[in-house]
């Protein structure tokens, strides 16, 4: 495997982020089908990476993105803009009154307690993110002298919209490599967006021609086996064990398959509740294995956990430390970001980096 090589000289963003952002609306403590109110929030597999990466880290990072022009879009920029994340990519799409042929995604999510798991209903067919084209940005002067990003990242998730979405997201990696920018993939696979497009075949179809593109690649044991058909050995229907010899082999398998990856990382969760789980990872990074074995934490929403990894990992990388320190941050922002509702974190660094020393949970005043 070659090294991860940075982009040089100057550049507009740290990072640049293509994919779907949600409202979502949570019942907190209670269940969506007997809920009377609901929190809101914004979300998407790729934009929390973008989030994270801006609020914890520090980083400069933009969100391309499309949303129908109504009020419910309105306020989903408004939380973007919350967060931090530059929203000069963002697409405005006009609405048509009553979203027959344009609308904004919805992600009805509870977040489970003990054995009652956590669980989601999204309301997201016909999204202006999920219409976009190629040519609808424009990734030269994106990526170009002009501008310039430091890292780019997308997703399965984007890539399951639509017809369409492949094609952009591939357009947009090629301008990245021309000009040196690193790219990120997380492979995010939801069964609920493939089902009714050809499932996991169809998936795979789409997934193996994208990540050939990448120099990053994330993903659980599912991930890996739905999009791009490398399973992992030994391990039980509800991953009650994970052999770590096993996710050594898939990740080595999956640098066979695709050379052109620089880095492959996996979180590894054993979800012994909701509430409880054992949270690692594992990552492949010039033929060397760094590995953050689980360690029991204790979660109030799961949601964005993984996401989480990704940018604490990304960050890593960007600010140039050794991998192994770049996958204990994205543990430790993982983990934190799983203590608060919302699919994003509301960590600081300086709380990652005492996780990160085995500090404790003491009060701090």
């Amino acid at each position: 495997m070659d090294p991860l090589v940075l982009r040089k000289g100057e550049a507009r963003w740290d990072e640049v982020s293509l994919g779907e952002v949600m409202l979502r609306l949570d019942p907190g403590e209670g269940r969506i089908h007997t809920a009377r109110q609901f929190a809101v929030c914004e979300g998407g597999g790729e934009y929390n990476v973008a989030r994270g990466l801006r609020r914890c880290f520090g980083l400069r990072t933009a969100a391309a993105t499309a949303l129908a022009d109504n009020a419910v879009g309105r306020l989903v920029e408004d939380l973007i803009l919350q967060g931090g994340v530059d929203t000069s990519l963002l697409r405005w799409v006009p609405y048509d009154g009553v979203g027959r042929t344009v609308r904004n995604g919805l992600n009805f999510t509870e977040r489970g307690f003990g054995v009652r798991a956590a669980a989601g209903c999204s309301d997201r067919g016909h999204t202006a993110i999920a219409q976009v084209s190629p040519g609808e940005w424009d990734w030269e002067n994106i990526f170009g002298q002009q501008n310039g990003a430091r890292w780019f990242h997308t997703g399965g998730i984007f890539a399951a919209l639509s017809a369409s979405t492949p094609a952009v997201a591939a357009e947009a990696m090629d301008a990245a490599r021309k000009y040196g920018t690193p790219i990120s993939y997380d492979l995010n696979f939801r069964d609920s967006l493939w089902k009714s497009i050809g499932g996991k075949a169809k998936a795979q179809e789409v997934n193996r021609e994208l990540v050939r593109k990448v120099d990053l690649l994330l993903g659980n044991e599912e991930d890996f086996s739905a999009m791009l058909g490398i399973s992992v050995e030994g391990v039980t229907e509800h991953f009650a064990e994970l052999p770590v010899a096993s996710y050594e082999k898939m990740l080595r398998e999956a640098a066979a398959a695709y050379p052109n990856l620089k880095l492959i990382a996996t979180t590894l969760r054993t979800a012994h509740t909701a509430t409880r789980n054992a949270w690692g990872a594992m990552a492949l990074y010039e033929g060397k294995i760094a590995h953050v074995p689980q360690q029991e934490v204790e979660i109030l929403d799961r949601v964005g956990g993984g996401d989480s990894f990704a940018s604490g990992l990304i960050y890593g990388m960007l600010s140039g430390k050794p991998v192994e320190w770049a996958v204990r941050c994205g543990v430790a922002h993982g983990a934190l970001a799983m203590t608060t509702p919302g699919d994003t974190s509301m960590a600081t660094l300086a709380e990652v980096e005492r996780v990160m020393g085995g500090g404790s949970a003491r009060i701090a005043r």
